[in-house]
């Protein structure tokens, strides 16, 4: 069974300013998304499902995922803030729906085989999608008649950092065999903190939201998401993030993550001034024939 591909494109990019995921970044009008797609495919990955908001469907549909017809099935999952379990209802004043956790929680009924989730707007190399597609298709569908065995591709963090301001990572400690064994949530991390001598090494495992699953994490989410919203599920602001939801399960026992070290390189658009860096890497890329000139 060939895995899928599920996309995170709902956020609009507040830091950015604007619908970063349809910004082209490289020669012929690509976007950072056209590259994840194009990469997966070359792995072996047999469908891609985005999950986005409906305010921006349209141009989303006519702009991107035009662009893969007859390469790849392509379906499509909406986020929004009123998607929740039976019986409950957003908070009055909430304006944003519920995090990553919930973004993933929403694709439960699209998605019934192996399946890698990454952001719209992160840049993670071939490499990184090769391992996920190994891992799908051999590990992962051993799993399923033992422990629930899930994946993270993990990166340096000095190569994921920003010039032009704080960025959040999930720094990770992984232990025998190269299992996860903790994820914490950093913020506000700057390039100068980065070095000998400074908060941070460089060397540390940073999870940039690069993920293998099988369908069983699902249930996971479903009795996690209900737990938050019973506790938190009255803020404006509370968030639903993925990592915190595969560490509980790890705390728990509920599964193991295999962390992937890759050491393809990661490029984001976290501030529009990362704009021209990614433009510059990508070209490099494709001088070195790592990419054609023209994706799709």
């Amino acid at each position: 069974m060939q895995p899928t591909l599920l996309v995170l494109a709902a956020g609009m990019g507040s830091r950015y300013g604007g619908l970063k995921q349809i910004d082209p970044v490289g020669p012929s009008g690509e976007t950072v998304l056209d590259y994840a797609v194009f990469d997966a495919l070359r792995a072996g990955f047999g469908r891609v499902v985005f999950v986005i908001r409906r305010d921006f469907e349209e141009i989303f549909r006519a702009q991107i995922g035009a662009k893969y017809a007859g390469r790849v099935a392509v379906d499509y999952v909406f986020q929004s803030l009123d998607a929740l379990p039976a019986g409950r209802t957003p908070p009055a004043g909430r304006e944003k729906p519920w995090g990553t956790g919930h973004a993933v929680w929403c694709a439960r009924e699209a998605v019934r085989e192996p399946f890698a989730v990454i952001n719209a707007d992160d840049f993670y190399g071939v490499d990184s999608f090769a391992q996920l597609a190994r891992f799908l298709t051999s590990d992962a569908a051993a799993s399923r008649t033992g422990a629930v065995q899930f994946a993270m591709v993990g990166f340096r963090l000095a190569n994921t950092l920003s010039e032009h301001g704080a960025v959040a990572r999930g720094i990770c400690t992984a232990g025998a065999g190269g299992r996860l064994e903790s994820l914490t949530e950093r913020t506000g991390i700057l390039a100068v903190d980065v070095g000998l001598g400074r908060a941070f090494s460089g060397d540390e495992i940073a999870s940039m939201n690069c993920w293998g699953f099988t369908p069983a994490l699902f249930a996971g989410l479903d009795r996690q998401f209900g737990a938050f919203l019973a506790e938190r599920g009255g803020e404006l602001k509370a968030e639903f993030y993925l990592p915190a939801a595969v560490s509980t399960m790890i705390a728990q026992g509920e599964a193991t993550v295999r962390v992937l070290p890759t050491e393809s390189a990661w490029f984001g658009v976290t501030y529009r001034e990362d704009k021209p860096r990614v433009v510059a890497a990508i070209a490099e890329l494709v001088r070195a024939g790592k990419y054609p000139a023209k994706l799709f």
